[in-house]
């Protein structure tokens, strides 16, 4: 069952336009908040961290509007998607930024020497590293989601999903509340839909 409509904050980490993420919630029988409210944000029942774009400006927008400390303290579930997922590690190789430290490990940019496009744009497919977790409820190896990322999150103990562009890379990863998705479920059509309506129904 999906959470109520005020209960989901969506915090805008990066100049992107999040219309696309609201619809996808709306779509799903959610009514979400955008908000950078550090209060509203500590109050929602969930929390998803968007960021397009680069790493640097989108820390440096979270700081701004004093949010570094609020987000590392939540207790609710949270969801990164994309740059927002990034943010949610140690640093960053992009811009060699300091991030929100929430994760474990370092993003780091695509090796030039394996001869692949960077940016990692378009759809790829997804297979589940840890089946159990609650994210990857009812996704099926090969189901394709859409990618837009010149960094990524090597494989870890926290990849939950992965996926190749001439390396693995984690597509989805978690920890205690924390939850990421490197690509873009709102514009995964049917998956993306599932794995947010999965975030949505986490306990």
């Amino acid at each position: 069952m999906v959470t109520s409509a005020a209960s989901i904050a969506v915090v805008p980490g990066g100049g992107e336009n999040v219309n696309s993420v609201l619809f996808a919630l709306e779509r799903i029988g959610a009514r979400p908040v955008l908000t950078l409210d550090a209060q509203a944000i500590a109050s929602a029942e969930r929390v998803i961290l968007m960021g397009v774009g680069a790493a640097p400006p989108a820390m440096a927008k979270l700081r701004t509007n004093g949010l570094v400390e609020c987000l590392r303290q939540l207790k609710q579930p949270v969801l990164g998607v994309c740059v927002g997922m990034q943010l949610l590690f140690e640093r960053s190789a992009e811009g060699d930024v300091e991030c929100l430290g929430i994760l474990d490990g370092c993003i780091q940019r695509f090796p030039d020497e394996v001869g692949i496009a960077v940016p990692h744009k378009g759809w790829n497919s997804l297979r589940a590293l840890r089946p159990e977790n609650p994210l990857v409820s009812g996704m099926r190896d090969g189901d394709c989601v859409y990618y837009m990322n010149s960094y990524y999150a090597p494989i870890s103990s926290l990849t939950i999903g992965a996926t190749d562009h001439g390396v693995p890379i984690s597509a989805m990863v978690s920890d205690r509340n924390f939850f990421g998705c490197q690509f873009h479920p709102e514009r995964s059509g049917d998956v993306g839909d599932l794995i947010l309506t999965n975030f949505l129904s986490i306990a």
